[in-house]
């Protein structure tokens, strides 16, 4: 995933207003939930990342990618964890497919790992062809059981030779590289392969790898490192884009398109001009930002204007957003045959105005403040509260801004952060639930919504939190060497939707939440017989509580001998 981020100017606010007028179709529609089924031949699956779940890091000819070298910097991840070997998907993939065949997945959407295909990151040098064989394998398996494949090329793990040699997403010369690692691709697996995405999420990629420095490579580039990331990640998109289109196409009758992922931003007062206008800026800073380009050719207004007014302020001579040449703006326009859409939350936003004395950055840029209510759903991640309304406006958003394009969601889900070993995952049900029924609502408003991704199919490394962060349907030890996966309750409640292709009638939508959370407790009781998840239980349940209570008492008596000796 998604990981959107600590490094958000987040504010706690209750708020009082009613939000949400910006859209006449949900102005008394927020809490309703809507019984009926999705268009026949929606697809149905669930996502994965490679670095977050095929470990193997360094085996069968891998090379290094920069979420390697970044994990074991000390102090990077939370408790050092590392995607050494993860969920050891690379060798368990026959394993994990079943799993998918039991849910009727119709697609798993996965990523292609560059260095483990290209170590070296360059075509010309080496082609690894057992990393050719395991996607191979996998292709192949998906395919045979009525499984579509959707491959993302690029999902954050760049070949660290690149980023030694050339600076990584900071120099042009990653266009073409990116562009020779796509053709074979293409060339090796388009035969087989009908949905590509380029990139996921290159927000993150931008801001989180080049701007805070939260993520691999870990650079602090303020206020000019991920605008200029993001301009030439957009231009390797639609290069990838174009050699697809003139070369590929008429052979594989495929489709390529990007996955963005957003929040929605809705007005802290929907009757305040400059809540709505710093609404839609942080909308245009987030979403706009690649998909603006993609489909209008240029970068929103409102960036080119807020980034050049800062810029003068600060005495640079030009904006520190690149410009687009003519040819360049006509030759991005237009390059997407789909959308692959990622949410997960929403934030209230009101306009706060950042003096460009505080400096560069992304976040001043944009002269706007994010607040939370607190009384949203909160599974214990710091920034991921539910909301489902918002998934609606988004949708709807992407509708009206660019022309209603075709839209798989290609993330959407929810994690826990605890330690916590009950399968019985009823926030998830409940998120799954209530979003996928607002899709479902955007579908019947008329947006072009084709298929929805669970985010995720495991529990997985989840980037800078490691492992503390679960966001997976399957449950995975990862203490242990063979890495078991078990059913959480949210397995069985999405296999239903599946089955149903949505929600048919209140009645039986009503007996599956039981029905789950009866099947999860069979599956509690399976994780509970393993000794090493009964010792963690007994350790998390009973040691910890009864130290902690011996403590407070030993520092009360202490206190009171204290106390004694000096009356």
């Amino acid at each position: 995933m998604a990981t959107a981020s600590s490094c958000c100017l987040l504010l706690t606010l209750l708020l009082g207003v009613s939000a949400g007028q910006d859209f006449d179709w949900t102005k008394n529609d927020r809490t309703a939930f809507f019984y009926s089924t999705f268009p026949t031949g929606f697809s149905w699956g669930a996502g994965s990342s490679a670095y977050q779940t095929e470990g193997a890091w360094n085996t069968d000819g891998k090379g290094m990618s920069i979420w390697d070298a970044f994990a074991h910097r000390k102090g990077k991840i939370f408790l050092n964890d590392t995607g050494d070997f993860s969920c050891e998907g690379y060798r368990k993939f026959k394993d994990d497919v079943t799993l998918m065949k039991d849910m009727k997945l119709n697609h798993y959407r996965f990523s292609i790992s560059w260095p483990r295909i290209l170590p070296t990151g360059l075509k010309s040098e080496q082609v690894n062809e057992k990393g050719i064989k395991y996607y191979d394998d996998l292709i192949n398996m998906l395919l045979d059981n009525q499984i579509t494949p959707i491959v993302t090329l690029y999902h954050w793990d760049l070949p660290q030779v690149l980023q030694e040699k050339y600076g990584g997403w900071q120099n042009a010369s990653m266009v073409n590289h990116f562009n020779d690692f796509a053709n074979l691709c293409f060339e090796r697996f388009g035969n087989r392969v009908k949905y590509w995405i380029t990139f996921n999420n290159p927000w993150s990629v931008a801001v989180e790898g080049y701007e805070t420095g939260e993520h691999a490579p870990g650079l602090k580039l303020r206020g000019s490192g991920a605008y200029r990331a993001a301009h030439h990640i957009i231009k390797a998109h639609a290069k990838v884009w174009h050699t697809y289109d003139v070369q590929w196409r008429s052979k594989q009758k495929g489709l390529l398109g990007i996955s963005l992922t957003a929040d929605w931003g809705e007005p802290v007062d929907v009757s305040n001009q400059r809540d709505i206008e710093a609404a839609e800026r942080y909308i245009q800073f987030y979403l706009g930002w690649f998909a603006t380009p993609i489909f209008n050719g240029d970068y929103p207004q409102v960036m080119k204007d807020y980034i050049g007014r800062k810029s003068g302020q600060q005495g640079l001579g030009a904006s520190r957003l690149p410009v687009f040449s003519p040819q360049e703006k006509s030759y991005i326009k237009g390059t997407c045959d789909f959308l692959g859409l990622g949410h997960f939350t929403t934030r209230y936003v009101t306009q706060k105005n950042y003096p460009s004395a505080l400096g560069d950055s992304y976040f001043t840029d944009r002269d706007l403040a994010e607040l939370v209510d607190p009384q949203w759903p909160d599974p214990g991640s710091e920034w991921l509260y539910s909301v489902p309304w918002g998934f609606r406006r988004l949708l709807n958003f992407v509708k009206t801004q660019y022309g209603n394009p075709m839209i798989y969601v290609t993330e959407n889900g929810v994690s826990e952060k605890m330690l916590c070993t009950d399968l019985c995952d009823h926030w998830r049900v409940q998120y799954f639930k209530d979003y996928i029924n607002e899709m479902l609502k955007a579908v019947r408003d008329g947006v072009n919504v084709k298929g929805y991704t669970a985010w995720s199919l495991l529990d997985n490394f989840e980037w800078d939190e490691g492992f503390s962060e679960r966001f997976g349907l399957f449950y995975v030890d990862f203490r242990s060497k063979a890495k078991p996966r078990y059913p959480k309750a949210s397995v069985h409640f999405y296999k239903r939707i599946i089955g149903s292709n949505g929600f048919p009638n209140q009645r039986e939508v009503d007996s599956w939440r039981r029905k789950s959370v009866e099947t999860c407790s069979s599956s509690n009781q399976l994780l509970a017989a393993d000794p090493l998840i009964g010792h963690m239980e007994m350790v998390t349940e009973i040691v910890v509580p009864t130290v902690c209570t011996l403590c407070i008492l030993l520092s009360a008596v202490f206190l009171m001998f204290l106390l004694r000796r000096r009356l």
